[in-house]
């Protein structure tokens, strides 16, 4: 889907299986945290919230409307309002997506990796600082 300036979304760039394998190695980390896997209602299966984080982060960055038909908008301060996010549940979350992007690097065509990484990292920083509520 691209932009009226005629750029390429990540979404182009990376494809779906990108956002997939994304998902997969922040939960894969995730899951080895105790902090916040107690935020986690459905305990240690996180097949749920990896489904619907791969399907708001493909259509964030600009691919189908998937999240938006299954789930509504994303209100995400509502969403995760009824988990207490201090500072260091935020710190938790961006080791983890930071090493989901490290992991993924390889996936990404060199011409549009430094790109898609230093966009990436901005918005899991401003997500994550904007999710802390306390």
């Amino acid at each position: 889907m691209t932009n009226a300036s005629g750029a390429r979304s990540l979404y182009e760039i990376c494809g779906p299986e990108y956002f997939e394998a994304l998902v997969d190695a922040f939960y894969d980390g995730v899951e080895t945290d105790a902090i916040l896997m107690a935020m986690y209602p459905d305990g240690a299966d996180t097949a749920g919230a990896r489904h619907r984080l791969t399907l708001f982060l493909a259509q964030y960055w600009g691919g189908p409307h998937d999240y938006m038909e299954q789930r509504g908008h994303p209100m995400l301060r509502m969403r995760h309002g009824g988990f207490a996010i201090d500072a260091q549940a935020r710190d938790r979350w961006l080791v983890h997506m930071a090493s989901a992007i490290e992991q993924t690097l390889h996936l990404i065509a060199e011409p549009d990796r430094d790109s898609v990484v230093q966009q990436l990292a901005s918005y899991v920083v401003n997500a994550a600082e904007h999710l802390r509520n306390q």
